[in-house]
C-alpha cells in the first residue's frame, strides 16, 4: 500500500474500542484518531510538494466485521491530505463483561480496531 508514495515521512499506529453498541465504525474512528492525535507537523508546507493538500495517507485498519465500517465517517478523522483505506479482518471482538441495552448493546461484546497510518507524498 505504500508503493504509491514517493516518500514515506512516518507511520503512526492507534487503538480504538467500542465497549457498548458493537459498532466497528466507532472503533475504527477511535483507532485512527488515536494514531494521529498527538502529532504536529509544522514543517509540512515546506517538506511536502503541495503542502497539506499534497499529503497522502495510507490507512490500514484491522477490525472485526470490516464490511460494516462506514468509511465516510472514518475519513472525517483526517482534516487534510488524500486518504486511501484498506480494511482487513482483524482487531478483536471480545467480552466486555456486561450488556447495557440503554447504551445500545445487543450483547456483551466489545469491538477493538487497530490502525496504521502511513503519511507521505
Amino acid at each position: 500500500m505504500t508503493s504509491d508514495l514517493e516518500q514515506v515521512l512516518f507511520v503512526e499506529s492507534g487503538f480504538g474500542c467500542d465497549q457498548h453498541g458493537q459498532n466497528a465504525t466507532k472503533a475504527c474512528v477511535r483507532a485512527c484518531r488515536n494514531a494521529i492525535e498527538f502529532n504536529s507537523i509544522p514543517s509540512v508546507e515546506k517538506l511536502v510538494p503541495g503542502g497539506r493538500n499534497g499529503l497522502k495517507l495510507n490507512i490500514k485498519i484491522g477490525t472485526p466485521f470490516p464490511n460494516t465500517v462506514d468509511l465516510q465517517e472514518v475519513r472525517k478523522v483526517f482534516p487534510y491530505g488524500q486518504t486511501n483505506f484498506e480494511l482487513v479482518e482483524g482487531g478483536l471482538c471480545c467480552n466486555s463483561g456486561v450488556s447495557i441495552p440503554e447504551l445500545g448493546d445487543k450483547n456483551d461484546d466489545m469491538i477493538i480496531a487497530v490502525a496504521a497510518v502511513t503519511v507521505g507524498y
